[in-house]
């Protein structure tokens, strides 16, 4: 199957295109050693031959500047590579003309066949301009082809241009041999390399190509030091010549300067959506009303989901003859499976919007007006849409990291997106702070508790801004950082492209993170659910023994015989093992088994504290209050739950990880264990010391 390659300079329309040659036949993954996005599919030409398109990230040079644009290089410049394409399209916006045609010069001179699509034509042809593709075409001995890939326009012509594709004869752009001739056909006996450009690149780049052995790499370098090989000065030379090229095709294709192209429209709302100051008056309404909406939406889909798999598991429960296999399928398999499939809803409803905002032009406003405020303490403008959304989920908040060129700047804001108060924290933040904190009002308007809640989300976003600093003096890396972005001009969203980019995020994590947690699941199943001896199967009669002069009523039997179990679980045990670790939290056995049980994700706290003081799964939120107000610290005789242990418990969930989803995500971004488990170190010796801290000044 031939490999089609799709290249162009971000905001140039190449998703567009990628969507409509492909449709749903799309397939997301990583490229190999990295972890950038590799979007691949199948298209069907005109002739019925399916070909591989590969949607490769955005560039604005084959000279890359981050992890994701060196992709490009790696692929385009080694013949070797398995995603070596047999013809690239570069799609250029035609309404920026000057500036996308250099990487397609710098293609061109690589000799892979190529085709130029000139992208948003329809722009072009508002300002009353022309460009004249087939002398274009005649210049360039390429095919050149105008379209407009928001609405499809031209797709089929591309495919008809793509069935018989040939390598035309042709004038390199840039000649390198007039700069370098002797080191170039050094390297070309060396590497039997045929292209006097792709002998070139070897030797500009030869330091970050990965396909090369150390060896090469040093031979490379003897042939730099011989020849006096400069690489700053031939790519500033380049660069010049390339430009000057550029002028001659723009003079001879284009009938009026297309360099001041006007843009009204976009440079009067760019006055208000990157003012000072009501340019952050307004990203913070539409955040105000994504955060909404997220929650509002989500709910009805997300509560429909768990009711499904609970019935379920429910049904089948009834249905099989109670057994371990039983037991594994209906309490560890469909509950895990749902805790994947629950959280579809909000990673869908999030990369809605954010796929909204990036084709309407805006995304770029709100990175531009941010990159100043969080450059500061390590972050990229970039960082601001998955830290804000970290307050729904951070699930896909980690995931819309992948917008972040810098990986310094993506691994810290990945690092401290758990810091974000999630909407898995607010069930257990609502209970301990109703038991704690006193429902009055301060200054005759301020609700104690309200106050308190919000205390604790800007508490999390201050310690994200503070492990940001930090990481920022710790973290040692090259790779300079700079805001170098095109600022698109407003367009309306396509929503077939919305709808694309809601179904790959949402396959994404079920098929990717799911698995991971869905294993996790599982265990955390069999550590409650097993434990040594014969503790677990005579927990009936042991039960009837404790309560024998107290006769209980089968609903209160049946709850305490779940907490008995509970207790003698391997999950119990280990709650008793911790118990002289957190007793300095004012924490007892019990709520250890609610901090291990909730690393499957926070809001079991309150299900297994339920649980725990026997009353077992119930809706009246009052009836659990009441319950964990009555429960007695044996130490003390005084309650359990006073306003130290409150505090404390509530700092411990501001700043824990506890949520097994989120190391999932984060291993997957990653591509390893490493910066998960340190997250997970550090994220909750800072919880513990904080309740500690809290613990110990209150009591």
């Amino acid at each position: 199957m031939r490999k089609i390659a799709l290249v162009g300079n971000p905001n140039s329309g190449k998703s567009s295109l990628f969507n409509h040659l492909t449709g749903l036949n799309q397939k997301i993954g990583n490229f190999p050693g990295v972890t950038v996005d590799k979007k691949t599919g199948t298209a069907t030409l005109t002739n019925g031959e399916k070909v591989k398109i590969i949607d490769l990230p955005g560039t604005y040079s084959i000279y890359p500047n981050s992890t994701d644009e060196k992709v490009v290089f790696d692929i385009l410049a080694n013949k070797t590579n398995a995603l070596y394409p047999d013809v690239v399209v570069v799609i250029v916006d035609a309404s920026n003309f000057k500036r996308n045609l250099l990487l397609f010069t710098q293609i061109h001179d690589l000799r892979i066949p190529s085709i130029l699509a000139l992208n948003m034509m329809d722009i072009v042809e508002k300002t009353g301009l022309s460009i004249d593709e087939k002398k274009l075409s005649a210049e360039l001995g390429v095919p050149v082809l105008p379209m407009k890939a928001r609405s499809g326009k031209g797709i089929d012509q591309l495919k008809k241009i793509l069935v018989d594709i040939e390598l035309t004869d042709y004038q390199p752009i840039f000649n390198p041999r007039k700069h370098a001739e002797q080191a170039i056909d050094e390297v070309k006996k060396a590497f039997s390399i045929e292209e006097d450009y792709l002998a070139y690149q070897t030797l500009q780049q030869f330091r970050i190509n990965s396909s090369l052995t150390q060896s090469e790499k040093n031979l490379l370098q003897d042939i730099a030091d011989k020849f006096q090989f400069n690489r700053d000065d031939l790519r500033r030379t380049e660069t010049l010549e390339r430009y000057s090229a550029i002028n001659h095709f723009i003079d001879g294709s284009i009938k009026e300067n297309f360099t001041i192209l006007p843009k009204r429209v976009t440079q009067k709302l760019d006055k208000m959506f990157t003012h000072k100051i009501w340019g952050y008056a307004i990203f913070l309404a539409i955040l105000f009303m994504i955060f909404q909406s997220i929650f509002t939406w989500a709910t009805v889909p997300m509560d429909i989901i768990d009711v499904a798999f609970s019935s379920l598991s429910t049904y089948l429960g009834n249905l099989l003859p109670d057994s371990a296999l039983s037991r594994l399928l209906t309490e560890g398999l469909i509950p895990g499976i749902g805790g994947i499939v629950i959280f579809i809803p909000q990673i869908a409803i999030l990369f809605a919007f954010i796929a909204i905002l990036e084709e309407t032009g805006y995304m770029s406003r709100v990175v531009f007006l941010m990159d100043k405020i969080m450059r500061k303490v390590g972050l990229s403008g970039k960082s601001v849409v998955p830290l804000i959304s970290g307050v729904a989920c951070a699930i896909p908040a980690i995931m819309a990291t992948r917008t972040i060129e810098n990986w310094k700047e993506r691994l810290i804001t990945i690092f401290v997106t758990p810091f974000m108060s999630c909407s898995a924290r607010l069930p257990v933040y609502t209970i301990l702070v109703a038991l704690v904190i006193p429902n009055k009002l301060a200054f005759g308007i301020f609700n104690l508790q309200g106050v308190a809640l919000m205390g604790l989300y800007l508490l999390g976003f201050a310690m994200a801004m503070l492990s940001a600093a930090v990481m920022k003096m710790i973290l040692k890396s090259n790779q300079r950082s700079f805001l170098v972005m095109e600022l698109p001009t407003y367009k309306m969203p396509r929503w077939k492209n919305v709808g694309l980019t809601m179904i790959e995020k949402s396959k994404a994590f079920v098929f990717e993170a799911g698995k991971i947690i869905l294993a996790i699941s599982v265990i955390l199943w069999v550590l409650a659910s097993y434990g040594p001896g014969d503790h677990i199967e005579n927990a009936e009669a042991e039960v009837r023994s404790i309560n024998i002069d107290q006769p209980l009523s089968p609903t209160d039997f049946d709850h305490q015989v779940q907490a008995y179990k509970l207790e003698n679980s391997y999950a119990g045990i280990f709650g008793k093992a911790i118990e002289p670790v957190i007793t300095p939290l004012g924490y007892d056995w019990k709520i250890g088994i609610a901090l291990i049980t909730s690393f499957a994700a926070r809001e079991v706290f309150v299900s297994t504290m339920a649980t725990i003081y026997s009353i077992g799964d119930t809706d009246e939120e009052n009836t659990i209050k009441s319950r964990m107000k009555k429960e007695i610290n044996q130490e003390t005789g005084g309650p359990r739950y006073n306003l130290a242990t409150g505090i404390s418990l509530l700092l411990f969930y501001v700043f824990a990880m506890q949520c097994m989803s989120t190391l999932a995500v984060v291993y997957r971004e990653t591509n390893g264990w490493k910066w998960p488990l340190i997250q997970l170190g550090y994220m909750t010796a800072v919880a513990y010391i904080s309740a500690f801290m809290a613990f110990q000044l209150l009591s």
